[in-house]
């Protein structure tokens, strides 16, 4: 039987505002080291008021570069979360996901866009 963990967002950040990158990684360790265990983890963004692509980046986007897609669908829970922070939760990773495809295009067409 799997073990599972619950991870209060709002704890872990220590503030009903979820909009920095280095947030979210803290968030992402926690979350990655679960995943490594075989752990089910749920994470409740209870008591978030605000929330930033930033920090869902780093948070949970970047968990496609460390773990296959099914593993994280099978192990990993979002709860409490409003409707449209959702949306932008699913546009986070829709990115993510294409992203670690194929990072040197996404790099590629970066540079191009920025001029360098």
């Amino acid at each position: 039987m799997k073990n599972n963990i619950s991870l209060s967002i709002f704890e872990i950040v220590g503030s009903p505002v979820c909009v920095a990158s280095d947030d979210g990684k803290k968030v992402c360790g926690r979350i990655a080291a679960g995943l490594k265990r075989g752990s089910n983890v749920t994470i409740s963004f209870l008591n978030v008021s605000s929330l930033a692509a930033a920090f869902l980046n780093a948070a949970i986007g970047q968990l496609y570069g460390k773990f296959k897609e099914d593993q994280i669908r099978a192990q990993l829970k979002v709860k409490d979360m409003q409707p449209d922070d959702f949306a932008l939760l699913k546009r986070v990773v829709d990115t993510a996901k294409q992203y670690f495809r194929n990072p040197k295009r996404f790099n590629k067409a970066l540079e191009d866009a920025i001029g360098e």
